[in-house]
């Protein structure tokens, strides 16, 4: 299921940059549309985890620093049946995590070093154990990928931006360098970008802290960590890059966004309840 929706996705997003392309450059730009979207998707399958790391200078997680990490990761991915995942730290205060990677033999869990002062042994297991269950669930590289061109429409907008200040220079019979279309590029792409992140369905959040509480076998847990985690990012000053927001397993915008009305994050309230209500079931259960 999640390999069609990646399918959809890299199609959609084909469409969409091709017809942006039209707009911005009449038919060479649609060529040109076409073209970018291709090198995109491509370069997005294979190159997407190794952006979003970059991005927040991610680094490899020493094993004899972090070497309580490395076990848990370790004995989470052989519970869970996969390759034990790359592990990378986060710099910076900030509370957080997320995976990444195309498939299971190139994954990657990244932690920052903010989760690592916050949350208790149990805690950041269950939080490793949410992100490995993304891995399982093979969810997680529709997420890179759309991190990814998410960043390239951006651009796209910056470009129509450019194009209205200067202009288009483009024959009568093509519609490119437009000026009302490069507006509507520049107000309409930032916006496709947030809704491509809503592409990333809250449901594969629900899975992963359900798949993440039976992996660790500690329902309350996680919903501590989720708890600590939200709290914590209220009194750090840290706005990520909002077309990754979704990568993370909670929410990393400031409840005073306008980008929280598109986030792709269920309510934590509701995460936390599903979380309880694990708990109480496996207890009845015994």
């Amino acid at each position: 299921m999640n390999t069609f929706k990646t399918f959809l996705l890299m199609a959609g997003l084909t469409i969409l940059m091709v017809f942006i392309g039209e707009l911005v450059g009449g038919k060479s730009g649609l060529i040109m549309g076409l073209g970018f979207a291709v090198v995109s998707n491509v370069f997005s399958y294979y190159f997407s985890d190794k952006i979003v790391l970059a991005l927040y200078r991610a680094k490899p997680a020493d094993e004899a620093r972090f070497g309580d990490l490395h076990q848990m990761v370790d004995e989470l991915a052989a519970k869970a049946g996969i390759p034990k995942p790359r592990l990378y730290i986060i710099p910076g205060p900030m509370a957080n995590a997320f995976a990444t990677g195309r498939d299971p033999q190139h994954a990657v869990v990244a932690a920052t070093e903010g989760i690592l002062q916050v949350l208790s042994p149990k805690e950041l297991r269950g939080v490793l154990a949410h992100e490995i269950s993304h891995v399982v669930h093979r969810d997680i590289l529709i997420s890179t990928i759309a991190a990814t061109m998410a960043g390239a429409i951006y651009m796209v907008a910056r470009i129509a931006q450019w194009s209205m200040w200067f202009g288009g220079g483009h024959r009568d019979d093509e519609r490119g360098g437009n000026p009302i279309a490069l507006l509507a590029v520049a107000i309409i792409a930032p916006l496709a970008a947030m809704l491509i992140q809503m592409a990333v369905s809250r449901n594969r959040e629900y899975a992963a802290d359900q798949g993440g509480a039976h992996l660790s076998d500690d329902p309350l847990a996680l919903a501590e960590a989720l708890k600590k985690i939200h709290n914590a990012s209220r009194l750090t000053h840290w706005q990520p890059n909002p077309t990754t927001a979704h990568l993370f397993i909670a929410n990393p915008l400031k409840a005073e966004s306008i980008l929280t009305l598109f986030s792709t994050h269920p309510p934590l309230e509701k995460r936390i309840a599903r979380l309880q209500e694990l708990a109480a079931a496996a207890r009845s259960t015994r």
